[in-house]
């Protein structure tokens, strides 16, 4: 991956998942309905801290709090970049 950002301590980039666009019964999901996903890809890790080590790595496929991280766009990708701390679990 050839981004050019670096999160510090115990901060972590994540590329979101797309979101469902159909229900498990087949109904097309509009986009003004769908969910924010909550599922992703870590694409960068921090260093930790002394008191906080980073447990994650780049590769793991992570869930996290729907209102968890800042939302930013790298390369016309969108991105967010969160605590460790706001990972709820490695999938």
């Amino acid at each position: 991956m050839g981004l050019k950002i670096k999160p510090l301590a115990d901060r972590v980039l994540i590329e979101p998942l797309e979101a469902e666009t159909t229900t498990a019964s087949g109904i097309i999901i509009p986009d003004n309905a769908k969910e924010k996903p909550q599922k992703g890809n870590v694409v960068a890790v921090g260093k930790g801290t002394k008191d906080d080590p980073i447990t994650v790595k780049v590769g793991d496929t992570v869930l996290y709090g729907k209102y968890a991280g800042t939302e930013l766009k790298l390369e016309n990708k969108d991105y967010l970049i969160m605590r460790e701390s706001d990972i709820l679990a490695i999938v």
